[in-house]
């Protein structure tokens, strides 16, 4: 019998749980520990944040249905990785500690022959000095009561609007983080805000604002896209120029913000100089950051440097060299830890080897360029993979690695809704293969293959967005053959 720890139970871990337990015999142990009661479907958080959808739209509780299906849940957190044991205890293990009930702050060694570390960032709020959700007039989509708090004084500032029709104010939407990745999301939700400041037309009194760390408009993390529009090329910062010149949203652009203080942003621009922003309302997205886990071999001595580097290591290639020289093949494939080689770490919980965006100092030596995005369907694929990796070795009794997929071979297909409404809602849909460019394979369409590399915008846009939340998270809830909808 085979004990498999999943930490964490977001879209990676919930993801490679669920195949675990289908696939494997009921011989075969599925721990899932997370501090989380709740599944979130994290992409329609944006819906949330503008009251188009509520808090219960978006989640369910995790420990009945994993009861229903067999899978132990603890609703604990990682506190320290043991992967040796320890003079105790034989067996490989995480100590975790649980956070709610008679057995909070009680711990417990979680012991098991496979271990998948699915915890995802920290939300690094405190990297930006005053940026936390619900102080100095910013909020956050991150998680779905974040979202709530930011719909609420959104409509309360709509409100004062529609009494006072002379009352002027300003939205800031972006990055809160020289570094901050996942501008994919806080695109949507400007988009949204935007459609929503005219549904209750009031749009007329508001100025909004873009604050981003990109270098040009449509990075999203990626380094930007050539990608096929209405029968032509066109790049990603022409695409979303033209979407926001169309909203009237103006941008700022090569900012990191460096301080928030109550309707005052903080910034500094790549050419070095320093500027500020007044708002009435904003949303910056955090740095993303690992949770600081500390490993520990069988004599108590720290290995957290064969773990962890912010992130969790895996089979990249780490090596310090020149962006010039950075490859599809740095990146992993299989997740595997190499020291520890029963450890995973699928989604947002690997460190990635390199930045996807090129690198960009200011002149005064802060680092401003976008971290490499790992979420959404990229999480769900690699989860998949690692899953069924466990499972094949499990069952053939060596290990096997023959699932492979790395973000320089994998696509993805991202619908940013750019509105709320089954006549006049709006989606901006782009896909991208590969999501890391491969500039020896395409070297003529910036390292991506236009075929697969193109957007669109419109209603049906918002019908297939809305069709996924709904898809999702049947499949989330392993309603019957849920295994039929790919990640």
């Amino acid at each position: 019998m085979a004990t498999v720890v999943v930490l964490g139970a977001g879209i990676a871990g919930h993801t490679a749980a669920s195949h675990l337990r289908r696939k494997l015999g009921k011989e075969h142990k599925i721990v899932v520990v997370s501090p989380n009661s709740n599944y979130q479907w994290v992409p329609s958080n944006i819906w949330v944040g503008i009251g188009r959808m509520k808090s219960d739209d978006v989640i369910f509780p995790l420990a009945p249905l994993y009861k229903k299906k067999g899978i132990d849940f603890k609703q604990a957190k990682a506190v320290s990785f043991h992967p040796e044991g320890d003079i105790e205890e034989t067996k490989p293990y995480v100590l975790i500690e649980y956070v709610l009930g008679d057995a909070k702050g009680q711990q417990e060694k979680a012991t098991y022959d496979y271990l998948i570390n699915a915890t995802g960032p920290k939300l690094a709020f405190d990297q930006t000095e005053g940026l936390l959700p619900g102080t100095n007039k910013t909020f956050s989509v991150c998680t779905y009561g974040h979202a709530s708090h930011a719909s609420e004084a959104l409509h309360k500032l709509i409100a004062e609007m529609k009494a006072s029709p002379d009352k002027k104010i300003k939205i800031v939407i972006g990055t809160g983080h020289p570094k901050a990745t996942c501008q994919g999301a806080a695109f949507e939700y400007i988009l949204n805000v935007e459609r929503e400041l005219q549904k209750f037309k009031v749009r007329d009194q508001a100025e909004i604002v873009w604050l981003s760390n990109e270098y040009k408009l449509g990075d999203f993390g990626m380094d930007g896209m050539l990608l096929t529009y209405d029968g032509m090329y066109i790049r990603s910062h022409e695409l979303v120029e033209m979407i926001f010149e169309d909203r009237g949203i103006k941008w700022i652009l090569g900012a990191g913000a460096t301080k928030v203080e109550d309707g005052l942003v903080h910034y500094e621009t790549l050419d070095g100089k320093k500027g500020t922003e007044t708002y009435d309302f904003g949303m910056l997205i955090p740095a993303f950051s690992g949770h600081g886990f500390k490993a520990y071999d069988k004599q108590g001595a720290d290995v957290t440097d064969k773990l962890f580097k912010g992130f969790m290591i895996v089979d990249a290639d780490y090596t310090l060299k020149p962006y010039e020289e950075w490859k599809v093949e740095d990146w992993p494939e299989t997740y595997q830890n190499p020291s520890y080689k029963n450890i995973f770490a699928p989604g947002i919980a690997f460190a990635p080897p390199h930045s996807i965006s090129k690198p960009r100092k200011s002149t005064t030596g802060m680092d401003i360029f976008p971290s490499p995005p790992r979420t959404g369907m990229p999480s769900g694929i690699t989860a998949k993979l690692v899953a069924d990796n466990i499972i094949d070795t499990i069952e053939s009794g060596k290990e096997s690695l023959t699932h492979k997929g790395s973000l320089g071979n994998m696509g993805a297909a991202c619908i940013a809704s750019a509105g709320f409404g089954n006549t006049k809602g709006s989606g901006v849909s782009i896909t991208t293969f590969p999501i890391v460019p491969d500039y020896e394979k395409y070297p003529d369409s910036d390292g991506r293959h236009i075929d697969k590399t193109f957007g669109d915008i419109g209603l049906a846009g918002h019908w297939v967005k809305l069709a996924l939340h709904y898809a999702f998270l049947y499949k989330a809830k392993m309603k019957p053959f849920w295994w039929l909808i790919p990640e």
